[in-house]
C-alpha cells in the first residue's frame, strides 16, 4: 500500500441491525458462559452471530492449535456476510499467527477487529499491512459494551476523560496534540519492535499495561521502543490503566518514575488516567482514527471509525 504511516484509516461500515459478526480466539481460550454471554450481547443489539469452529479449543493456554485458530479467523475476515469480528478475549498466542494474516482479504473487504491485550500483536499487524482502524476494547462490563457498541454503529466522535485517581495522571506532560491513535498493550508493541511494529510518525500513542514482574519490565519495553526508532514522529502519549502497580516500588522508583525518564524526553504532551486497557470494565477506544489529545481539559476525543 502506498498510504502514509500519519494518515487515518479507511472507515468501514457501520453495523446495522441484522448484521452478521464473527467470534473467534486467536489467544487463550475462553469459558463456554463468557462465550454465551458474548454471543447474547451481540444479538441484543439485532446482530447474527456466527461462532468459529474452534472458539473454546485447549492446548495449553490457547485456545487450540496456531493453524486451527488462524485459520477461524481467516475465515471471519473473508466471509462477506461478516461485518466485525469480535475476540473472546487475549491472554497468550496471537503472536504465533501474525504471519498467516490474510492482508488481502482484510484489504478487499474491511472490517474491525475488537479485542485488546493479546489481540494488540494483531492490531498492529493489521495496521501495517492494511491501514484499517481496528477497536481496542472488549465485551465485559456496563462501559466497555457501551463504547464497543458506539464505535460499532455510530458514524459520531467520541470523548474519553481522564479520570484524576488512576496512577498515570501524575506521567503527564502537559499540551495538546492531534494525529491518529495507535498503540495499546506494552509488553505487545515492545514484542513486535523488529518484527513488524509498524512506525509510529504522525501518531498518538496508547500505552497500557499489567504487572506482571515489575517496573523493570516497562523500563524494558519502553526503551526497546525507543532504541528500535519506532518512536520517532510520535505526536501524543495517551496512557491508560497500570493495574497492579499502584503500591509497588523498587529502589526507590515507582512507575511514575519509569514513565516520566522515558517519556518526557520524547518532547511530546502526555496525557495519562485513561480508562483504557486491563481492569475492570475498560472503555473501548477507535486505533487508527483521528484523536486530539488535551492535557488542560483531560480529554482524548476520537474520530469515528465507521462510516
Amino acid at each position: 500500500m502506498t498510504t502514509s504511516s500519519t494518515t487515518p484509516g479507511t472507515p468501514w461500515p457501520r453495523l446495522r441491525a441484522g448484521d452478521h459478526v464473527g467470534i473467534v480466539s486467536p489467544a487463550s481460550f475462553p469459558d463456554a458462559a463468557s462465550v454465551e454471554q458474548l454471543i447474547q450481547i451481540l444479538r441484543g443489539w439485532g446482530l447474527a452471530v456466527k461462532v468459529g469452529a474452534h472458539v473454546l479449543d485447549q492446548r495449553g493456554y490457547l485456545a487450540g492449535h496456531d493453524a486451527d485458530r488462524l485459520a477461524d479467523l481467516n475465515a471471519a475476515f473473508a466471509d462477506p456476510e461478516i461485518r466485525a469480528v469480535i475476540t473472546t478475549r487475549g491472554g497468550a498466542g496471537a503472536y504465533r499467527i501474525i504471519d498467516g494474516l490474510d492482508l488481502g482479504a482484510i484489504r478487499a473487504d474491511p472490517k474491525p477487529l475488537v479485542g485488546f491485550s493479546d489481540i494488540t500483536y494483531l492490531h498492529l499487524a493489521i495496521w501495517h499491512g492494511c491501514r484499517v482502524p481496528v477497536i481496542h476494547g472488549c465485551l465485559v462490563g456496563e462501559n466497555a459494551v457501551a463504547t464497543v457498541k458506539h464505535l460499532l454503529t455510530s458514524t459520531e466522535p467520541s470523548v474519553r476523560h481522564r479520570n484524576p485517581h488512576l496512577m498515570s495522571v501524575a506521567a503527564e506532560v502537559p499540551g495538546r496534540a492531534t494525529g491518529y491513535l495507535m498503540g495499546g498493550h506494552l509488553g505487545s508493541m515492545a514484542g513486535m519492535a523488529g518484527a513488524g511494529l509498524p512506525a509510529l510518525d504522525g501518531a498518538i500513542l496508547l500505552i497500557e499495561a499489567e504487572r506482571t514482574v515489575g517496573i523493570g519490565q516497562i523500563d524494558r519495553q519502553l526503551t526497546q521502543l525507543i532504541r528500535s526508532g519506532a518512536l520517532e514522529g510520535l505526536r501524543g502519549v495517551a496512557l491508560g490503566r497500570f493495574p497492579g502497580f499502584e503500591d509497588y516500588t523498587d529502589r526507590g522508583w515507582n512507575l511514575i518514575d519509569v514513565l516520566r525518564d522515558r517519556l518526557v524526553p520524547l518532547g511530546v504532551p502526555v496525557l495519562g488516567g485513561l480508562e483504557l486497557g486491563h481492569g475492570p470494565d475498560p472503555h473501548a477506544v477507535p486505533l487508527g482514527t483521528t484523536a486530539e489529545l488535551d492535557t488542560g481539559s483531560g480529554t482524548l476525543v476520537l474520530q469515528p471509525p465507521a462510516r
